[in-house]
């Protein structure tokens, strides 16, 4: 029998008494008032308006209709996101990690290693940070279920990366003190997390009015960071180095985990940039041109400090240069979906082959892997 205090403990062993009936009624589930003459009477039942509701009444934020009633839906192209996100079910335990094992501690180089160890630190943090985000500043703003219900879905995957990290950091055998340490004590690591952690900060208040216009537009400008900069860039871009060594036939196990994530991340952004739209929609309202060139600058001069300092010495098939191109030509693509303008106008890609790893197709033997498929279908990039 399942230990309530402690679902872990082993069940007791001793009889259990079974527990007598009880003729009276629970008095607060069913409360019951006397009057002055002691006579028994229930409570009144408050009055609620039991008006059906109208999907053209629903909101992304500041709406009033229920919360808790999904259907009809206002926008079903949420619901779409979550039925995806479902068939993209995939566990880190699914993937086997011993050739990694072998390379990391054999094949690679000094600089590899390097390269490699300070990936996973920015990631172990950023995915963390990401779920907080949504889990704690964006769902709650949300007054349509079906956004809350991708939402949730998100949360989950974020805390499933990061459980990927771990397994990756675990299984090679590094120092997780020192790891997962890095985000604090290196400047490049640190300066990237502590731009996520101000727009975070700034909508994670509880006095919070989106009805006023400039919470409002701080809270849009929240949301286009997180969704087209933090997911949309940097983690899309920040794979790419790993990609790189698997490319030339090394940690292909870690590698392909990262492709799992990327195709979580690459909807993470999409549903982002969505949900962002509407609300500009919605609410009349437009980023400021000028918040938006410089949260662009911003975020372009951390991500050159952190190529630079995770590639100081090139490796062989990519460079500081290619990083930060890439960023640039992703930045752009970002920037057309939300209806802005390029913040680098004509930056061409520097790794022609980086969208081909968020269009994995897996077929695997089930007897080898409970991974069969992990993509349903290709993925729509602009």
């Amino acid at each position: 029998m399942l230990n309530w205090d402690d679902p872990l403990a082993p069940a007791p062993q001793e009889a259990i008494t079974p527990p007598q009936a009880n003729p009276v009624a629970n008095p607060v589930s069913n409360p019951v008032l006397s009057d002055d003459a002691g006579q028994a009477k229930r409570a009144p039942v408050p009055q609620v308006d039991l008006k059906p509701v109208n999907p053209d009444d629903k909101r992304v934020i500041n709406g009033m209709t229920d919360i808790n009633q999904l259907a009809p839906f206002k926008y079903p192209w949420a619901w779409e996101y979550f039925l995806n996100a479902n068939r993209n079910h995939w566990t880190p335990l699914d993937i086997s990690m011993a050739q990694d094992v072998h390379d990391y501690h054999h094949k690679l180089t000094l600089e590899e290693r390097h390269v490699y160890e300070n990936v996973l630190s920015y990631l172990t943090t950023s995915d963390i940070l990401a779920m907080r985000n949504i889990g704690l500043a964006v769902m709650e703003k949300m007054s349509a279920p079906e956004l809350q219900i991708y939402q949730a879905r998100q949360v989950y995957e974020e805390s499933l990366h990061t459980w990927t990290y771990q397994h990756c950091i675990e299984t090679i055998g590094l120092d997780q003190g020192e790891i997962y340490n890095r985000y604090r004590v290196v400047p490049e690591i640190n300066g990237k997390i502590q731009i996520a952690n101000e727009r975070l900060n700034s909508v994670l208040r509880a006095d919070i009015d989106l009805q006023d216009r400039d919470e409002l537009h701080n809270f849009l400008m929240a949301y286009i960071f997180f969704a087209a900069v933090f997911e949309g860039c940097w983690f899309y871009n920040g794979f790419s180095p790993i990609f790189a060594l698997q490319r030339r036939g090394l940690m292909k196990g870690t590698a392909e985990q990262l492709q799992y994530i990327m195709r979580d991340e690459v909807l993470h952004a999409s549903f982002g940039i969505r949900v962002a739209k509407q609300i500009m929609l919605e609410e009349n309202i437009r980023p400021d041109a000028k918040a938006i060139a410089e949260m662009w600058a911003e975020c372009e001069a951390a991500e050159e400090a952190y190529a630079g300092y995770i590639l100081r010495d090139p490796i062989l098939g990519y460079s500081k240069d290619d990083h930060v191109g890439q960023y640039r030509f992703i930045a752009n693509r970002r920037a057309r979906s939300l209806g802005l303008e390029e913040p680098y106008p004509g930056a061409e890609p520097t790794l022609s082959w980086l969208d081909e790893q968020a269009n994995l197709r897996k077929e695997k033997n089930f007897f080898e892997t409970r991974v069969t498929e992990y993509q349903a279908g290709g993925l729509k990039w602009e």
